[in-house]
C-alpha cells in the first residue's frame, strides 16, 4: 500500500470509462450536468455490474446452497465464483478465508465479537488510532468493556500520518490486537501496512486492516502484506450495496466463534446444541446477498480488466492536480498530508463556513460531495472541526470536474462574504436539512 504512482504502459482511457457509467451522464435540477466527487462514501456502478445484477433476478434467481434444481445450482455457482475472485483480488490462500457480509461494519463487528471477546482478557491491549472510522473504532470499544482488555492510541503526526516513531512505546507485548484504516476516509493518508503487520506479528498480535478505501483503489496482497483480517465493502468497489467481505486466515476463522446462529452455519442441531458448519460457511448464517455478490464478481472483473496501475496513475494525478487547484483558493484549508502520503480524498475548510452550508451551495452547482464529521468525530476534535467538506476521487473522475468543483466553491465564498453577519450576530446556516 503506497502512495507513490506506478508507472503504466497503458494509460487509462477516461473518456471511454466515463461510458460505462450510466449515472454520470444525467443532469441536475438546473441543468447542472452532474459532477460525482462523493466516491468515498460510495462508488458509482459502471454498465456491466449493473447488467449482470439484472441478468441474476431475470434468468436464474434461486437460493443458493439449498434447492437442488437447475436455478438453485446457477446461482450457487455464480456466488461461488465471485467468491474465487474475492480470494485472487486479496491474494488470499484459499477461497474459505472469504467470508460474506454485509459490509466492512459487519466484518469488523464479527472479528470483535467472535475473536476478541473470546480471545482477549484484562490486560490485553488494543491499539488504535484517532484517524479511524467509527466502524473500527467503536466495536474495540465495546469489546475492551466486555473483556476488561484496555484501548491504546498510536499518536498521529502533524500532517495527520500514524507516528510509527512512537510504535515501539505504544506497540507492546500486551497487544493483542492492531486495528488500522489502509487508507484515511477523512485525510487519504495511506498506512504503511506492510510495516505495522511486521511490527504487531514481532510481539505477538494480529492486525486488522480497514480496507473500505484502500481495497477499491490500489492491489492488496494479504499475504505478501502479512494481514490477519481485512474487511471491504461492494457498495465501495464500484458493486451493489448490502455485500461485504471479512478475510482472515483459516486457523483465525476455525477459531473464531460464529456471531450469528440460524440456517446454513450449522452442521448438526440438537435440541439443546448445535455444532457448526466448516468455514466459511459457519459466519454465513441465514440467506446470503447472492445477487449482490455475483454484482461484486462482475465489478471486480471489470477493474482488473482495466489494469491497476492505470487506475492507481490517473487517481494519483487527479490528486496532484486537485490540491493544486484547491491551494489557489483564499483561506481553505486541505486537511491531510502531502500528496506523496495519501489517496484521492480531499476533506477540507473555509474559515467560518460550516461544511453543510457550502456542500449545500455546491449541491446546487450539480457537484456532490460530503459534509459532515464522515464518521470520524475523534479525528474531528483534534482538527478542532465539527466537520469538513469531502471530495473524493475515483478513476472515472476528471481534470475538468475538479475546475468545476474549484469554481464552485469560489463562488460559494462570494456568497458568504455577502451574507456574512456582523460580528456581533451568531452565524445563522444557509440550511437547516442536513
Amino acid at each position: 500500500m503506497s502512495a507513490e504512482a506506478p508507472s503504466t504502459a497503458r494509460p487509462l482511457d477516461v473518456d471511454a470509462v466515463r461510458q460505462d457509467f450510466p449515472i454520470l451522464h444525467q443532469t441536475l435540477a438546473g441543468d447542472r450536468p452532474l459532477v460525482y466527487l462523493d466516491t468515498a462514501a460510495t462508488a458509482q456502478k459502471p454498465r456491466v455490474v449493473i447488467d449482470k445484477v439484472r441478468e441474476c433476478f431475470e434468468q436464474y434467481n434461486s437460493n443458493v446452497h439449498r434447492g437442488i434444481h437447475q436455478l438453485g445450482d446457477r446461482m450457487t455457482t455464480e456466488m461461488e465464483d465471485a467468491r474465487e475472485k474475492v480470494r485472487k483480488l486479496l491474494g488470499a490462500a484459499e477461497a474459505d478465508e472469504i467470508v460474506f457480509n454485509s459490509g466492512t461494519t459487519m466484518a469488523i463487528n464479527q472479528v470483535a465479537l467472535g475473536w476478541a471477546r473470546k480471545m482477549l482478557g484484562p490486560g490485553d491491549e488494543i491499539l488504535v488510532n484517532e484517524m479511524e472510522h467509527h466502524a473500527n473504532l467503536v466495536p474495540w470499544q465495546m469489546a475492551a468493556k466486555a473483556t476488561g482488555a484496555s484501548l491504546k492510541y498510536l499518536p498521529l503526526t502533524a500532517d495527520g500520518r500514524l507516528d510509527v516513531e512512537r510504535l515501539d512505546a505504544c506497540l507492546t507485548h500486551k497487544t493483542k490486537l492492531l486495528a488500522v484504516t489502509g487508507m484515511s476516509n477523512v485525510l487519504g493518508t495511506i498506512n504503511p501496512i506492510g510495516l505495522l503487520a511486521q511490527r504487531a506479528h514481532a510481539v505477538g498480535a494480529k492486525i486488522l486492516v480497514d480496507g473500505a478505501q484502500s481495497v477499491p483503489h490500489q492491489p492488496v496482497d494479504v499475504h505478501q502484506l502479512g494481514i490477519d483480517f481485512l474487511a471491504f465493502s461492494g457498495h465501495k468497489f464500484y458493486a451493489p450495496t448490502g455485500v461485504g467481505v471479512l478475510y482472515a486466515k483459516r486457523e483465525i476463522l476455525e477459531a473464531m466463534d460464529p456471531v450469528f446462529g440460524g440456517g446454513h452455519m450449522i452442521r448438526e442441531v440438537f435440541r439443546d446444541h448445535a455444532t457448526w458448519a466448516d468455514i466459511p460457511a459457519k459466519f454465513e448464517a441465514g440467506t446470503a446477498p447472492f445477487i449482490e455478490i455475483v454484482g461484486l464478481g462482475a465489478a471486480i472483473d471489470y477493474v482488473r480488466n482495466l489494469d491497476w496501475d492505470a487506475i492507481a496513475a490517473w487517481e494519483h494525478e487527479l490528486s496532484i492536480y486537485a490540491h493544486r487547484r484547491m491551494a489557489e483558493i483564499p483561506d481553505l484549508v486541505v486537511h491531510g498530508p502531502g500528496v506523496e502520503h495519501k489517496g484521492s480524498i480531499l476533506s477540507f475548510s473555509l474559515p467560518d463556513v460550516h461544511s453543510h452550508d457550502l456542500s449545500d451551495l455546491l449541491d446546487r452547482q450539480g457537484i456532490a460531495v460530503r459534509a459532515g464529521h464522515h464518521c470520524t468525530m475523534p479525528l474531528h476534535e483534534r482538527l478542532g472541526l465539527a466537520a469538513t467538506t469531502r471530495a473524493s476521487l475515483a478513476f472515472y473522475n476528471t481534470k475538468s470536474e475538479i475546475d468545476v468543483l474549484v469554481e464552485g466553491i469560489e463562488a460559494a465564498r462570494k456568497v458568504f462574504q455577502r451574507r456574512r453577519p456582523a460580528a456581533s450576530s451568531p452565524h445563522q446556516p444557509l440550511t437547516t436539512n442536513h
